[in-house]
């Protein structure tokens, strides 16, 4: 129960946080970390709208997005806390659960018949399946270093080997990266943007309004604390007190908020041409990774 505690708690400021780094670099003083939280209070009271052409795919979606994150938020540890659901294999479900999560987000922008909000499916369509391989990849990878086969114990990772600690900053660079690409943020896609040809999840969401929309923006700031989550779980050594795990914990979610906010201060937006590229050199890099797990195992 502690974990998924921690993980709404995250989750309620890791966006306002980002926001507000990128305000500070920016030199503005820009709203406060609470805000991205108060707006979708003020959404959760509005009512739905609909188009006259969409089905019960649109009804339907905002809500088993937001319980497919919520479910697979339900299997990660946080803070060396356990889950609240834990089992071997569980992290196919967790892939699976956020892929679920996708693919209603996809066919619900399908859904409205928009052209723009097709091309935006389209492109959420390809960039899930081309992370898809380094997310398994790597969790393969930590299966094999530490000989466990759930979300609980994988991240756990081993303290008596000196390279632990460089094999969990390693699972920190490429979980961010995914975590950018999961949420569609720079430099895979920019929020802020308003020009629809080059939007990703922005324009997924244009004929998506009220009540709904809340329950969209509350699964992506799930998404940044599970991964923030994962994160922490790969650096933090589970055996310490409960109280310097806690704060580690804490300190480790403003790094990666400030990390992120810093990264879209100062990073360029790719070419779309140029996605895919940075996707699958994400994705090679979770290869390589296992690759010298492997190796490192034969030579323990």
């Amino acid at each position: 129960m502690t974990a998924i505690i921690l993980i709404i708690i995250i989750s309620l400021l890791t966006t306002g946080m980002i926001v507000k780094v990128k305000n500070i670099f920016s030199g503005r003083k820009g709203p406060g970390i609470l805000q991205p939280v108060l707006n979708v209070l003020v959404l959760l009271r509005k009512g739905m709208i609909y188009s006259n052409v969409t089905s019960s795919v649109a009804r339907l979606a905002p809500i088993l997005i937001l319980v497919s994150v919520f479910a697979a938020a339900l299997m990660v540890p946080a803070a060396g806390f356990k889950p609240l659901i834990s089992f071997r294999g569980d992290f196919i479900l967790f892939a699976y659960l956020m892929a679920l999560g996708r693919f209603m987000m996809i066919i619900a922008a399908l859904d409205t018949g928009s052209s723009f909000e097709g091309m935006g499916a389209s492109r959420e369509a390809l960039y899930g399946m081309l992370i898809e391989p380094a997310l398994f990849v790597l969790i393969a990878g930590l299966t094999v270093f530490t000989g466990e086969f759930s979300m609980n114990s994988v991240f756990n990772l081993p303290r008596d080997v000196n390279y632990s600690l460089i094999f969990g900053l390693i699972v920190a660079y490429i979980l961010g990266n995914i975590t950018l690409i999961e949420n569609s943020r720079l430099p895979v896609d920019d929020p802020k943007t308003h020009l629809e040809l080059t939007m990703i999840h922005e324009v997924m969401v244009l004929d998506t309004a009220g009540f709904n929309l809340a329950l969209v923006q509350i699964a992506s700031f799930l998404k940044f604390s599970i991964f923030g989550s994962l994160i922490s779980s790969a650096i933090i050594p589970w055996d310490l007190p409960v109280f310097l795990r806690l704060l580690l914990y804490f300190i480790i979610q403003v790094l990666f908020a400030v990390t992120i906010g810093f990264t879209e201060s100062f990073r360029a937006r790719y070419k779309m041409n140029r996605n895919q590229q940075y996707i699958l050199t994400l994705t090679m890099i979770s290869v390589v990774f296992f690759v010298v797990i492997l190796f490192t195992k034969k030579v323990m």
